[in-house]
């Protein structure tokens, strides 16, 4: 039972004249200091405070209360921070939940399509491992989609769009030019002078949606067979 069951028990024992509330007290394990607290009535400085954050938090609408109480600190408040974010809790003060960033895509220029034939559709993805000293590794892969054959496992400790770029034009040489070059959206593989360099070759580009490594399984680590 709570204190606070324990003191309406108490207190109807009392009214109804059974008993004395020391003997009541007593008897449920109740502290007299309890049974008679009366709540207090939110005092002018609470008031006072509650108005001062809500202007607060209405000037600086995107900061949370770890910001505010800065500033009420400097207004001479002594305040700490889970107070104020009780506070703000309590007069509804929460601050909007951040919109999610929305991420870079590439334009693809083709239709998304089936390999018929070598040299029709390659993809191209990377892969991250480390060395036994703890160094990372990238490794640039190329696949053609309709024989499965992997053309190039690049491997380097840093591999931007320029090196990508190289890497393709050794291929071309090799292999032949290819059709279509699908990918997911990483920034090596959508930057500008990449895409320019594949029209120019006329090679046209497939970008995965965001978040969907299924549409390029072929070769992405988590594409699903």
């Amino acid at each position: 039972m709570s204190p606070g069951h324990k003191r309406q028990m108490v207190e109807r024992l009392v009214i109804a004249g059974r008993c004395s509330g020391r003997a009541a007290c007593r008897h449920f394990g109740l502290h007299r200091s309890t049974f008679s607290y009366e709540a207090k009535e939110p005092d002018a400085w609470l008031a006072r405070l509650k108005a001062t954050l809500r202007r607060l938090s209405n000037q600086h609408a995107e900061l949370g209360y770890a910001k505010i109480t800065c500033f009420l600190k400097e207004e001479g408040w002594k305040v700490g921070t889970r107070m104020v974010q009780r506070l703000r809790r309590e007069l509804g003060l929460a601050v909007p939940a951040k919109k999610p960033r929305r991420r870079r895509q590439g334009v693809s220029t083709g239709l998304p399509t089936k390999a018929s034939h070598r040299n029709h559709v390659w993809t191209w993805d990377f892969v991250h491992d480390t060395t036994v000293r703890g160094g990372t590794l990238r490794m640039l892969n190329v696949m053609d989609e309709y024989t499965r054959e992997c053309l190039c496992i690049h491997v380097e400790r840093r591999i931007n769009a320029r090196k990508v770029r190289q890497v393709m034009a050794r291929l071309i040489e090799e292999h032949g030019a290819p059709e279509h070059i699908r990918s997911d959206n990483g920034s090596e593989f959508i930057e500008r002078g990449l895409r320019e360099w594949l029209a120019e070759n006329k090679i046209r580009t497939l970008y995965i949606a965001p978040g969907s490594p299924w549409q390029n399984g072929y070769i992405e680590p988590s594409g699903a067979r």
